[in-house]
């Protein structure tokens, strides 16, 4: 029974689902198929082959994409590592903290950078580095990935920590645990679901970032997104498209592993 108010009763619903997911996942299918295809042509299909996946190892480009792979999986690990740490931390302060005056700025501060359009975040790190006289490189991108991948571990272990009964810490300390031994034996393996996948989200976030990373980054270095962006205007290869379903079939494994990481109940 479909009630009056569900949005699946109005003219052109499905129409309108049904559009969205073509424009959002065609050229998605597409790239990946043509990954597959034996032709120099990225339009002529000449039946499946391995050999633009075999192309990205092995190939004359393949220095350059294994150098920006090793940057770009070397700035999502640190960057993730530590942006889980702030936002566990901030997540235990606002949800544990109790009542304070800058609990709602607080809040707003670290969710800020994900309703900013990411243009902005972009250029205004750009004229932060070059105001304080930072010199362009991996270290401005990595700090520039801390910072903007904050917001999504802090959602996960925010969530999960709310989910989380104070009652538990109470009867550590009511055993006479510390608020620190309490935090340490209880909370913290009760929220590590939310933080393994806060942690997942923000490095595929980071990994998977180029405007951000466009801007900031020196001459010199390249990341994928911005390795396969520098090729891709010198004309669109095969091998390109190898790469690119490489990071999308990551993105949805990971995606999907902090999903159920994150529907996992340890706390009965």
């Amino acid at each position: 029974m479909i009630a009056k108010n569900d949005v699946r009763t109005y003219a052109g619903f499905r129409f309108i689902t049904v559009m969205c997911l073509v424009i959002l996942y065609a050229p998605l299918i597409v790239v990946t198929v043509y990954s597959f295809n034996a032709s120099n042509s990225i339009t002529v299909w000449e039946g499946m082959s391995l050999r633009w996946y075999v192309d990205v190892f092995v190939g004359p480009e393949s220095a350059k994409f294994q150098q920006a792979a090793i940057n770009s999986f070397s700035i999502a690990f640190v960057a993730a590592t530590v942006a889980t740490a702030i936002a566990t931390a901030a997540a235990t302060a606002i949800v544990r903290g109790g009542r304070y005056r800058l609990r709602t700025p607080s809040l707003g501060l670290i969710t800020l950078p994900i309703m900013v359009p990411e243009i902005v975040l972009a250029v205004a790190t750009l004229i932060f580095f070059n105001s304080i006289g930072f010199t362009r490189g991996y270290m401005t991108i990595l700090v520039a990935h801390i910072a903007f991948c904050i917001p999504f571990a802090y959602l996960p272990i925010q969530a999960r920590m709310q989910g989380i009964e104070d009652t538990y810490e109470h009867a550590a300390m009511d055993l006479y645990a510390t608020k620190a031994q309490a935090f340490r034996r209880i909370l913290l393996p009760l929220m590590m679901p939310g933080i393994i996948s806060g942690f997942l989200l923000a490095f595929i976030v980071s990994l998977d970032d180029f405007i951000i990373t466009n801007f900031v980054k020196g001459a010199g270095i390249e990341t994928l997104p911005t390795a396969i962006f520098g090729s891709v205007k010198q004309g669109i290869k095969p091998n390109i498209m190898a790469i690119s379903t490489m990071l999308l079939s990551l993105s949805i494994v990971m995606v999907t592993i902090s999903y159920f990481v994150s529907k996992w109940d340890n706390t009965k």
